[in-house]
């Protein structure tokens, strides 16, 4: 059981830094490089879902919660940004 914590808090840690790589492209979409939308749009969804899921559990899922709350905001602020 504590092998499967140390997962999931690194897991979390690895989402998040995965979704702090959108800052760049966000400054790019600013810059006026857009990137395309759709990748950003399915990353949003993708991690309203695994919050949701987490958050529904009888027992909170915290690493799933944590992983996933970054990249509800950088996904959506990826997604409008490209669009401008």
């Amino acid at each position: 059981a504590q092998i499967v914590a140390v997962i999931g808090r690194i897991a979390s840690v690895l989402s998040v830094i995965m979704y702090v790589s959108y800052i760049t492209q966000i400054s790019n979409n600013l810059a006026g490089h857009p990137g395309t939308p759709w990748q950003p749009l399915a990353a949003f969804f993708n991690c309203v879902m695994w919050t949701a899921y987490g958050m529904l559990k009888p027992k909170k899922d915290w690493p799933i919660i944590v992983a996933n709350v970054p990249g509800i905001f950088l996904a959506a602020i990826t997604f409008v940004t490209s669009l401008i």
